[in-house]
């Protein structure tokens, strides 16, 4: 575990710097908040394996050296301002496995994922990025040993009756304060119930 953490947080040092330097036309709220980065990203990594983060980040280090900046590629893809230029398989297979996860996770935490992105491509609008247009964007910018390794984690998640989806959201849970996500979920039904309809 101590490992694990180590290179997560060699991984957000790599990206922050790249994250608060994209190029946009509006700032993005967690560009105002690096602290909200960081606590969204240490979720979004917590069910990666400890290969698949070294991967990550000889990504990002081999990016930097080349003074390529993986995240403003990334919001450039998302917002069709650059061609694609990873074309690898595994991208279609993760995002299939990452959008089934995701869509049982909202079926199961429906008020925690109230307010939360539309799932799939056919729902993006102008100022509104769907999960699977935000995912495919990040993938496009892994290695192909980066994919190989998150596409086998994501497998073994799914196995055990799980996915990124529920890790990321159980770690955030733990970071806000409650024991369980379930906790969480049933604090913010009260929370919703109580409001005046």
């Amino acid at each position: 575990m101590e490992t694990r953490n180590l290179v997560t947080e060699q991984i957000l040092e790599l990206e922050l710097p790249m994250f608060l330097s994209v190029p946009t036309t509006h700032r993005y709220s967690c560009q105002e908040d690096p602290d909200s980065f960081k606590l969204h990203r240490r979720a979004q990594f917590a069910a990666w394996s400890a290969p698949a983060l070294e991967s990550y980040l000889i990504d990002l280090q081999r990016a930097k050296a080349a003074n390529r900046n993986l995240l403003a590629i990334k919001y450039a893809r998302m917002d069709n301002l650059l061609p694609c230029e990873n074309v690898s398989p595994l991208i279609d297979a993760i995002v299939d496995l990452a959008l089934a996860g995701q869509k049982q996770f909202i079926a199961s935490f429906p008020y925690l994922m109230r307010g939360g992105r539309p799932l799939s491509k056919q729902e993006d609008a102008p100022g509104l990025t769907s999960f699977e247009t935000y995912l495919r964007g990040e993938l496009e910018t892994y290695s192909e040993k980066t994919l190989q390794l998150l596409h086998s984690d994501m497998i073994g998640l799914h196995q055990s009756g799980s996915s990124l989806s529920e890790a990321t959201y159980r770690y955030l849970a733990g970071q806000w304060g409650f024991d369980r996500l379930e906790t969480l979920e049933k604090t913010l039904k009260q929370k919703a119930d109580s409001q005046p309809a």
